[in-house]
């Protein structure tokens, strides 16, 4: 058994960007986990139309 494991998880979230307006697009969470006790976010990024990654800062949440 790990103590401390990190993983991947994929969520399709809408976006808003001011140029581009509302976009729904796959986000990637890099999670750590100790003992299977989420810690916190390690990374965010999400992907582009065109396949680029790119981080999670630049565009902020739809609420």
């Amino acid at each position: 058994m790990k103590l401390i494991e990190v993983r991947r998880q994929t969520k399709l979230e809408k976006r808003y960007h001011k140029k581009m307006g509302i976009l729904t697009s796959k986000v990637v969470y890099i999670k750590k986990y100790f003992l299977n006790i989420p810690m916190g976010v390690v990374h965010k990024y999400r992907e582009t139309y065109y396949g680029e990654t790119k981080d999670c800062k630049e565009c902020e949440l739809l609420n």
